[in-house]
């Protein structure tokens, strides 16, 4: 055993090569993963039930979209994918997450439109259409609170965020600590045990 996490900065799990097979929106995607990522060896449930309840956005879209904790890049590949004519900024901290998620842009033929980013690379006057995340729960309630608490602040004044939580990892408490912040939230969708929260201002 090691002591990687998920968000751990650089894993130093032999990151072994896979490749996860997923459909969203009537697309197959075939993306390269690795050991040392969040949900190395498939799509995460709670993202793809985000993928599936969640409205993507059109292809008139022109973001900037957000996938905050990428991992592999499922969910920032989708965007870009959906949205032809958005830059979609995909930030993680997992050095190995961002690398796996440029090279599935590349794949993709969309990197010329996904910007892979740790958070401190994010210019600091760039406001989102969207932000899209499956956040990072396991890295405690009070570091999740100031990693929303950090990000969410980006939304542009009329933009819109997709979190999706289980409900048995904290998902209602989340929703009621938003409230709490000021943000209008909205159980958008619920499935097979996770919350699919709509933020607004």
């Amino acid at each position: 055993m090691t002591g990687d996490h998920y968000f751990t900065a650089e894993p130093s799990t032999p990151g072994q090569a896979r490749e996860v097979q997923f459909s969203v929106a009537g697309r197959d995607y075939a993306l390269a993963s690795a050991g040392g990522v969040f949900s190395a060896t498939r799509l995460d449930p709670g993202t793809a039930v985000l993928l599936r309840k969640a409205p993507l956005p059109t292809p008139a879209a022109v973001g900037p979209l957000l996938d905050l904790g990428s991992g592999f890049g499922p969910i920032a590949c989708v965007l870009a994918s959906v949205a032809p004519q958005a830059t979609v900024w995909a930030v993680d901290v997992n050095e190995r997450a961002r690398e796996l998620t440029a090279g599935n842009a590349q794949r993709l033929g969309v990197a010329d439109r996904l910007r892979v980013a740790t958070p401190e690379e994010v210019p600091a006057d760039l406001h989102f259409a969207e932000i899209w995340s499956n956040p990072p729960i396991r890295i405690g309630k009070e570091d999740l609170h100031q990693l929303l608490g950090r990000w969410l602040p980006r939304l542009a004044p009329d933009g819109v965020a997709w979190l999706v939580v289980a409900r048995h990892l904290g998902g209602d408490s989340l929703q009621r600590w938003l409230v709490e912040q000021g943000w209008r939230v909205e159980r958008h969708a619920s499935q097979k045990g996770f919350r699919v929260l709509r933020v607004t201002r």
